[in-house]
């Protein structure tokens, strides 16, 4: 599968590279703010982008200004941010509207949990709300995850009309929007360009699984991460080293 696709890569007059942030091309650091690509993607995720043969989108949780700052790269890739709640192009930032019931709930469970666990583990952004936990102690641990149970019964508020969900992720829990995801980023980002253009989507967590289901036997898919977990994706790299060494054949096969 991984040769045929590079065939068609050489092949192809454009292509598409989807990757997620955290996770696959940064490592999980405590401190979200340090996370910082592993070593060597700049440089080549740089090449990639220069050459102007592949169009690179970056896809994350994150907000898509973050994940700019962070990633440190020029030009600066289309990035969607919140997963596909927020979409940066030519550095100019769209947002989608939530339902404003939803978005309410949000906001309330966000002011009682920053009371209950402090303001550093909770995140608001346009995709709702996340709660994280990587790097708390047993005492801290055990004092989100009782606040997390506020999240469970927020998704049954009557204001926010079904327009709720909890999904788990590596480090935490979010409490999202439902109406748009990592798959509905791919979905579109294919419905733009010729059909059989070679495509592939990197990503981490349980939250890239749906870009993974999307994107089927369109492109290939890519666990990345250092121990493998049941998935959708074709394949699976441990990065940072064979991560590097995909993308380092991408560049040459575009070039």
């Amino acid at each position: 599968m991984v040769e045929a696709f590079f065939q068609r890569l050489r092949r192809g007059p454009r292509s598409l590279l989807l990757t997620d942030y955290d996770g696959t091309l940064a490592p999980f650091v405590t401190d979200r703010n340090q996370a910082y690509p592993y070593p060597g993607v700049r440089r080549v995720l740089g090449r990639i982008l220069r050459s102007g043969t592949t169009d690179v989108v970056v896809v994350s949780g994150r907000s898509a200004k973050e994940v700019a700052t962070l990633l440190g790269i020029e030009p600066v890739p289309e990035i969607w941010g919140a997963h596909g709640w927020e979409h940066m192009t030519g550095g100019a930032i769209l947002d989608h509207a939530a339902p404003v019931g939803a978005q309410e709930v949000v906001m309330d469970c966000a002011a009682w949990l920053r009371s209950a666990v402090g303001e550093g583990r909770v995140e608001v952004k346009a995709s709702g709300l996340a709660l994280h936990w990587r790097g708390a102690n047993d005492q801290e641990r055990a004092r989100v995850e009782k606040a997390a149970t506020m999240l469970k019964e927020a998704v049954l508020e009557p204001r926010a009309r079904g327009a709720l969900e909890l999904r788990a992720f590596d480090g935490g829990l979010e409490l999202r929007y439902l109406g748009r995801s990592k798959g509905d980023v791919v979905d579109g980002a294919l419905a733009q360009r010729p059909g059989g253009t070679p495509c592939a989507y990197l990503g981490d967590d349980n939250t890239d699984e749906d870009a993974f289901r999307a994107l089927g036997d369109r492109g290939l898919s890519v666990l990345v991460r250092p121990t493998y977990r049941p998935t959708a994706a074709h394949i699976w790299l441990r990065p940072p080293d064979e991560l590097i060494g995909f993308l380092e054949r991408w560049s040459g096969s575009t070039y």
